[in-house]
């Protein structure tokens, strides 16, 4: 075992109707409350306008942000700082999918800082300001375990590339996951953001940081993703299903959230950019037989570990063999949840595969792979996945 260390500074309330508990979480932080969300039509409406009334009857003024975009954009970003820093924000509250959570965090930075969110970014030609405003976070989907982690990913559609915001003072001060707000989820969303949950488990259990603390967190995600998922897909009102995938969600954030992610997030960030009406489960399902082709005898014994999750007939098979047997597996799965696609079907053009691949090499997370590969080898997973 080598030396680790392990962070989350994030208090977490978890459970079944814990959403009630907002109004108390809140208060704790400030009583000048900056909403951040999708926009207010759709399944979610009535649970805005439950949240805003609960604050307001416990003497919190809220201004609500619904300009929220998928793949937040530095505009979008631009207009929340601009309403949170009108409204003189004390404390910021994301609540949505990964999209409202990441939005609120770069929000809270550039609010207090002297110019855009993107400045920030990893490369960034500045580094985040020492203090941000608090940020809080109720996610109502099981994919991108952004309540647990200290990245905000956004996307500047002038330059058409994606790129994140990654500092501890990003992890949020509290959140809730309440299962019951993930219910009216349909079922391809279900779908990615739960596969987003599986990659981000796999992830970083072969990352290069990976430790005895994440791996089994890792597992226990992989395993319940491969239980549940598809039973959520099936049945959205499936309540254990629900319960055991935003665990399984939070699980997983708190993995990356200390190792990391590898190369399908790499290519899966690059492809948001080029491509940003492309989900980004949808982006990573399409990669993921391909980047396991690529990387399995690189560690055979933790593809082997993968195998046996999703055949526990494998179990007395030689790591080796056992290893070989990832690519289909995940096939047949990806075809189980619906999301068995290639980049054409996602209306992906050979122009976006050549600057996906450029985009790919931008972030450091394919360095982290155990086999790390070349441009050229990017390139040509890249149009296998055509």
């Amino acid at each position: 075992m080598h030396d680790f260390s392990y962070y989350q500074p994030t208090r977490i309330h978890f459970g079944w109707g814990i959403i009630k508990q907002v109004d108390e979480m809140v208060k704790r932080w400030g009583k000048r409350c900056l909403l951040v969300t999708g926009p207010v039509s759709g399944a979610l409406h009535d649970h805005y306008e439950k949240i805003k009334a609960q604050l307001k009857d416990n003497g919190i003024r809220v201004e609500h942000f619904s300009g929220v975009v998928p793949n937040p954009t530095t505009e979008s970003i631009g207009e929340g700082s601009r309403m949170a820093r009108d409204f003189s924000a004390e404390v910021v509250l994301g609540m949505g999918g990964g999209s409202s959570m990441d939005s609120a965090k770069a929000i809270a930075v550039e609010a207090v800082g002297s110019g855009p969110a993107w400045q920030y970014r990893i490369f960034g030609e500045k580094p985040i300001p020492p203090q941000t405003l608090p940020v809080l976070a109720v996610s109502t989907t099981s994919g991108t375990g952004s309540q647990v982690t200290a990245v905000a990913v956004l996307t500047n559609p002038a330059e058409r590339f994606k790129s994140a915001l990654v500092h501890p003072l990003l992890f949020p001060k509290e959140c809730v996951v309440d299962p019951e707000l993930m219910l009216t989820l349909p079922p391809h969303i279900t779908a990615s953001t739960g596969f987003d949950v599986f990659s981000h488990s796999f992830e970083s259990y072969i990352h290069k940081n990976a430790n005895p603390y994440t791996d089994l967190l890792a597992l226990e995600a992989i395993q319940l993703t491969r239980t549940y998922l598809p039973k959520a897909i099936k049945d959205g009102l499936d309540r254990e299903s629900r319960i055991q995938m935003a665990w399984a969600d939070t699980l997983g954030g708190l993995c990356i959230a200390n190792s990391g992610t590898t190369l399908p997030h790499g290519i899966g960030m690059a492809v948001g950019g080029s491509a940003p009406h492309v989900m980004h489960g949808e982006a990573l399902a399409v990669i993921y037989p391909e980047f396991l082709r690529f990387t399995w005898k690189s560690v055979p014994e933790k593809f082997a570990t993968l195998a046996r999750i999703f055949d526990p007939s494998l179990r007395n098979m030689p790591d080796m063999e056992a290893a070989g047997k990832t690519p289909f597996l995940l096939e047949h799965f990806l075809e189980e949840i619906g999301l068995k696609v290639t980049f054409r079907d996602l209306g992906i053009s050979q122009e976006d595969a050549n600057a996906i691949v450029e985009d790919s090499l931008k972030l450091p997370d394919y360095t982290a792979n155990p086999r790390v590969p070349t441009k050229e080898e990017i390139g040509e997973i890249v149009q296998k996945c055509l």
